[in-house]
């Protein structure tokens, strides 16, 4: 008995004869098809950095973010369909809000990566549903607890991280970043090096226009996630594509 073949891809609750779900691995297959997003975690922040590929010349400028406010101490970063993302958004909103109503307090980062890992893993037990089609990087910043960075699979599998990537260039973009000394590197410096990894695993053949987005929440920012400030980015900007066009000239040498 085959399992590649009619029948067990049909529903996400049914396994194939070797222990496979298809239609979870089709879902990761989704987020594999998506633009790169990097999240990095240093000693006094998080930040995130993602490939928001162009797929029309006629898109507004800034449309279609792929990075988003949870609560006003929680970044999100995804990967995949957005449309998926945008549910997976509104119930972490849901979870901060209602940690906040019940405790008075910000929602933990892991307790939170927890509750919506949940929610995600039971869209992948019944047949009705299908599994949601993309990743999340989630970071969050306090005096107490430090920088927080933790991903959340299509499968519902919860993790934390010092650094992570997802998307069509994550295996080259994890090379990259295991490379660096995260924990020695304050959020200016993790905010070019994030840059510089989405410039460097970007497709040029495939993909030719992309839009970078970078967000950081640290001990500069007060604890809070925002969008990086205009000078900054631009200067981010300058240095990665700076070293990817030394990196081109190396390479021709």
């Amino acid at each position: 008995m085959s399992s590649i073949g009619t029948g067990y891809d049909l529903s996400a609750s049914q396994f194939s004869p070797d222990g496979r779900v298809f239609q979870v691995e089709y879902a990761v297959k989704a987020v594999e098809n998506s633009g790169t997003a990097v999240a990095l975690r240093g000693k006094d922040g998080v930040v995130f950095a993602v490939e928001k590929l162009v797929v029309s010349k006629l898109y507004e400028s800034g449309a279609n973010k792929r990075i988003f406010n949870v609560d006003r101490h929680i970044g999100m970063a995804i990967s995949g369909l957005l449309a998926d993302a945008r549910q997976i958004l509104d119930i972490a909103k849901e979870e901060c809000k209602d940690y906040r109503s019940n405790y008075g307090s910000d929602i933990p980062t892991k307790y939170l990566s927890e509750r919506v890992a949940m929610y995600m893993h039971a869209y992948t037990l019944y047949s009705a549903v299908r599994p949601y089609g993309c990743a999340i990087l989630l970071g969050s910043y306090n005096p107490d607890d430090g920088p927080q960075l933790h991903m959340i699979e299509p499968s519902g599998d919860a993790f934390g991280y010092y650094g992570y990537a997802v998307g069509k260039a994550k295996q080259n973009a994890k090379t990259e970043i295991e490379k660096l000394k995260l924990q020695d590197l304050d959020c200016r410096q993790l905010l070019k090096e994030a840059a510089k990894i989405i410039y460097q695993v970007h497709d040029e053949v495939k993909d030719k226009d992309f839009e970078l987005e970078l967000s950081w929440v640290c001990a500069e920012t007060k604890g809070r996630h925002e969008f990086v400030p205009k000078e900054i980015f631009e200067e981010v900007q300058k240095h990665a594509k700076a070293s990817l066009e030394q990196s081109d000239s190396e390479e021709e040498m």
